[in-house]
């Protein structure tokens, strides 16, 4: 249980994660309300198998996912409002709106699984139905993950733990008091990936948690799982970054963890599975940290998915007065993103809701030209040249963002954060990979039009070439019937 090697650059930041931690975490009324993005997080959405009208008790199946987009479950019992667009964390999106009925009446056909009695595939097939997702943010089916893993044959099942942003600390506040269901969720998650022994992470700011996952551990007894304890330093809870500091491995440009044998798998998700196998429950609640100077009493709070982040402001005490909220952002200070209002709906990936005022934020001067100091390449923690990127971003030149690793960028802000000419290089990286995915959504319309239209000629082609053979055989037979009749 020793530490490991720290990441190259990185981020030691001051935290601001006791006053949430001061107080247990608390339990969400259901709202009366409950709007379900149909894009959790992952990028993709599930597609919605309800209609307005529809009656639903807590746990009903109300959309089917499919690629990255997990199931998703009715959070209440009650009816279908309407599954239209509305507000979410990832921009505009489809809903499903549920109104409760105020009954929770939860549905029949949830019960405990005897997870120990399955085999690996069976396991899997049973875990996809659960709407478990990845806790830390990312949203992405964990059976589909665990699947992968499987294929791969990996040897090490990772659980992340590691909250490096300053303000979130919803997965330490899981620990202290939840560590049994997260060993409960690595046992279940190592049958169901066959991965030979397990890894929990987390950091040397944390041991409380720590603590309290010991003791869990001793009480399971399992040899095959273990503690990591890892310095506090910002982005180590990326997941490439994670791995290499653990196992010593680095996932290659492009590919995926399973490939170095390793699957990796928030703490928040193992609790989410042992609540699932043990009470038949699947995915419809999260610990939130609600947080920032700008609410009178942060927490860590248990909200059911759909919940409107405007209730969990309200549930700490609501918007503070002196001074006023500037931003309301979903995530953290330095990875996370502006929310619009507070209207939009708690969802699978959302770990924290940062009501900051403007001393909460990184001061930011007006930006000036670049200076070429080389701060930027010496914090990033993958080893890019920050600098160049933002050159090749700036002039929209594809191949100068290829050669200089924009596929490997993290998002982690940490070259935005030592910048002495306050350049907004992050969402200079992401509006090029934006601009990057739309000429390649782009480029694949032009190729299936191609496609289309050479598929179009063929078919003109052919029927032209039958007609003219129909035409010529019809001409033979006519000169045939013709000399036989002189």
């Amino acid at each position: 249980m020793s530490a490991r090697p720290l990441l190259r650059g990185g981020l030691r930041l001051e935290s601001h994660k006791t006053r949430p931690l001061q107080q247990s975490v608390q339990p969400m009324p259901a709202p009366s309300t409950a709007v379900l993005a149909l894009d959790q997080g992952s990028g993709e959405e599930a597609q919605a198998v309800v209609t307005a009208g529809t009656r639903v008790r807590v746990g009903t199946r109300v959309a089917v996912g499919c690629g990255a987009a997990t199931d998703l479950h009715s959070p209440v019992s009650g009816e279908v409002r309407a599954v239209e667009p509305r507000p979410t964390a990832s921009g505009p999106g489809t809903c499903i709106v549920v109104a409760s009925d105020g009954r929770d009446e939860r549905d029949p056909d949830l019960e405990p699984l005897d997870w120990s009695a399955l085999d690996g595939a069976a396991l899997l097939e049973r875990l996809a139905g659960g709407g478990l997702a990845g806790f830390g943010g990312a949203a992405f089916p964990t059976a589909g993950k665990l699947a992968l893993a499987r294929a791969a044959g990996v040897e090490l099942l990772l659980l992340n733990g590691a909250e490096c942003e300053p303000w979130i600390c919803c997965d330490d506040a899981l620990l202290r008091e939840r560590a049994s269901d997260v060993v409960l969720g690595t046992q279940v998650m190592l049958a169901a990936c066959g991965a030979a022994r397990a890894t929990i992470a987390l950091e040397d700011d944390k041991p409380e948690a720590r603590a309290a996952l010991e003791a869990a551990l001793a009480d399971a007894g399992d040899s095959r799982l273990e503690i990591v304890v890892l310095p506090a330093v910002f982005p180590l809870g990326a997941e490439g970054l994670l791995i290499a500091a653990v196992s010593g491995r680095e996932v290659p440009s492009g590919a995926l963890p399973p490939e170095v044998g390793v699957v990796c798998q928030n703490v928040g998700t193992a609790a989410a599975v042992a609540r699932f196998v043990s009470e038949g429950v699947p995915a419809l609640s999260r610990i939130v940290t609600v947080t920032g100077s700008g609410v009178r009493r942060p927490a860590n709070l248990e909200a059911r998915i759909g919940t409107p982040v405007a209730e969990l402001v309200a549930a700490c005490g609501g918007y503070g007065d002196t001074p006023p909220a500037a931003r309301l952002i979903a995530g953290g200070s330095l990875t996370g993103r502006a929310l619009a209002s507070d209207t939009v709906p708690v969802t699978k990936g959302l770990n924290c809701v940062l009501v900051a005022t403007a001393a909460d934020l990184p001061a930011r001067a007006a930006q000036m030209p670049c200076i070429r100091c080389g701060d930027c390449a010496a914090v990033c923690p993958v080893g890019l040249l920050p600098q160049q990127l933002h050159r090749a971003a700036h002039a929209d030149d594809p191949a100068g963002l290829a050669r200089f690793g924009l596929a490997d960028c993290i998002e982690c802000g940490c070259c935005d954060y030592v910048c002495p000419s306050a350049i907004p290089l992050t969402a200079g990286f992401r509006a090029a990979r934006d601009r990057q995915q739309l000429h390649e959504a782009e480029r694949r319309r032009a190729a299936e039009a191609k496609t289309r239209y050479e598929r179009h000629r063929r078919r003109l082609d052919e029927q032209v070439d039958a007609e003219r053979r129909a035409f010529e055989e019809a001409r033979r037979r006519a000169r045939g019937d013709g000399a036989g009749g002189n």
